[in-house]
């Protein structure tokens, strides 16, 4: 079994909110022009990754560790569309953690409209959780570093 090595110690905690911004591109559109619903996954990825990196750490150097991060559970509500070159903001909030997984919790708003259409500005557009458990190379559950579990925070 490969040996795993500490995972990096981020030189700041890790926040437990942040907010991106993200353009509704063309192929994550239907032919109508609404987002599509999977498209939503990678953007909940990418409020993830940046919370992380706002830390001083990344997904590569804990994947270097040993350290991989999977989900085990995502829940959507899809409440309006997203639409093509719509600019949205998704905050991404740190829900819980244990010794072995992280919970996130999302909220994606509307910030600009760009396709004629009635715009309301911080409109609610989806909400959603995930789950993400912490595994081995070998799929195996393994603990998280301390420093990301938040020392056992609910």
């Amino acid at each position: 079994m490969p040996r795993r090595e500490p995972a990096p110690t981020p030189d700041r905690p890790v926040p437990t909110a942040g907010t991106i911004t993200v353009r509704v591109r063309y192929c994550e559109c239907d032919p109508m022009g609404v987002a599509h619903h999977a498209a939503y996954v990678p953007w909940f990825e990418m409020g993830r990754t940046e919370l992380l990196r706002e830390s001083g750490s990344t997904y590569a150097e804990l994947e270097r560790a040993g350290v991989l991060l999977a989900i085990v559970r995502l829940d959507a509500r899809y409440r309006r569309p997203a639409r093509y070159d719509d600019l949205l903001e998704l905050t991404t909030r740190v829900a819980g953690s244990s010794r072995v997984k992280i919970e996130h919790e999302y909220e994606l708003r509307l910030l600009e409209r760009t396709d004629g259409t009635p715009n309301a500005p911080g409109e609610l557009l989806a909400t959603a959780s995930t789950t993400l458990a912490c595994i081995d190379r070998d799929g195996r559950p393994a603990p998280l570093p301390d420093w990301l579990a938040g020392n056992g925070r609910a």
